[in-house]
């Protein structure tokens, strides 16, 4: 990791943690260069970072503003495993794995993942609870000649953890399609549904750094548990 992305952490942490409040700024550059021993081009870039990922707002005459940006939303444009996200969380999190298969492709899998019908993907659901409540129910398909070696704990901890630092492989971007879509027999089955007769759905298809799809999720929320944000900065039209 480079000084800037080291520095970056060490003030996003201050920030989490308060010691930078909301509404007010930061130090100014040259406090910084002296708290990190760093120089003016990795102080910098460091605020760049942050702004970049909404951490701040840099305002003339004001310096750098730190921002109100709730990290227990769902950010849509983020690739965070579930594992990651709950870490940040107040609310007591569980995972139950309620299915875990190594299955050969159906027509669409084969055709989304590039294999053959003969070859073999996982297909692990898995229901997130928060406050014991039956909330979100995940439905992964990962090929398996990318992802090998899974086994139901591994899915029960972190199918991340283990790509990223068993198999060593680079998780670099995903695409997402959220829609709204009435409740299926599964939903009603494994989520605490409450009244509500519609989930919010969410599809993902994750790419590694050589942009090889090695993941299809699909993610079921009750509405009434979150909200999914994004953070958009207007860039300046030319």
């Amino acid at each position: 990791m480079s000084k800037y992305e080291q520095i970056y952490h060490k003030i996003l942490n201050k920030i989490e943690s308060g010691e930078y409040p909301v509404g007010e700024t930061l130090p100014g550059e040259f406090e910084l260069m002296r708290i990190f021993d760093a120089s003016r081009d990795t102080i910098r870039k460091s605020l760049l970072l942050l702004v970049q990922n909404g951490y701040i707002q840099k305002s003339h005459g004001r310096g750098s503003i730190v921002l109100d940006f709730n990290r227990y939303d769902f950010p849509v444009s983020g690739v965070i495993s579930f594992k990651e996200l709950a870490s940040q969380m107040k609310e007591t999190v569980s995972t139950d794995v309620i299915c875990f298969e190594k299955i050969h492709p159906d027509k669409r899998m084969s055709q989304l993942f590039g294999i053959n019908s003969s070859d073999y993907i996982w297909l692990i659901q898995r229901v997130r609870k928060i406050d014991h409540e039956a909330v979100i129910l995940d439905t992964d398909f990962l090929n398996a000649q990318i992802i090998t070696d899974l086994t139901k704990e591994i899915a029960q901890d972190s199918l991340y953890t283990h790509i990223e630092q068993t198999l060593g492989l680079t998780i670099a971007y995903a695409r997402k399609e959220i829609t709204c879509q009435n409740i299926n027999g599964q939903d009603e089955q494994v989520l605490d549904l409450k009244n509500h007769n519609m989930v919010v759905s969410v599809e993902s298809c994750t790419y590694l750094d050589d942009a090889r799809l090695f993941q299809f999720t699909s993610s079921r929320h009750r509405p009434d548990k979150f909200r999914f944000i994004e953070f958009a900065r207007r860039q300046k039209q030319v």
